[in-house]
């Protein structure tokens, strides 16, 4: 398991620092040489990743959304 630093360090990161330590673990545990063990903590950082990465894209996502609903609303003017 995680330890929570880790995990908060996880979280604080925007998505391009999480999407390039995803990218990097992935390539980690692709290789050769990592023990059980450490293959194991790799996968579970990289799961965690995952999720914030996806976390952070939904939260864009919704902001997208928001400001073209708010594109589709007639402008008001103070007359």
């Amino acid at each position: 398991m995680l330890e929570n630093e880790e995990l908060q360090a996880i979280q604080e990161m925007d998505f391009e620092t999480a999407f390039e330590a995803l990218q990097e673990n992935v390539k980690e545990l692709e290789g050769e040489g990592l023990s059980l063990e450490e293959s194991l903590k790799r996968y579970q950082r990289g799961q965690a990743l995952a999720r914030h990465c996806a976390e952070l894209l939904e939260r864009a996502e919704l902001q997208v959304r928001t400001l073209a609903m708010d594109a589709t609303q007639p402008i008001e003017t103070e007359e």
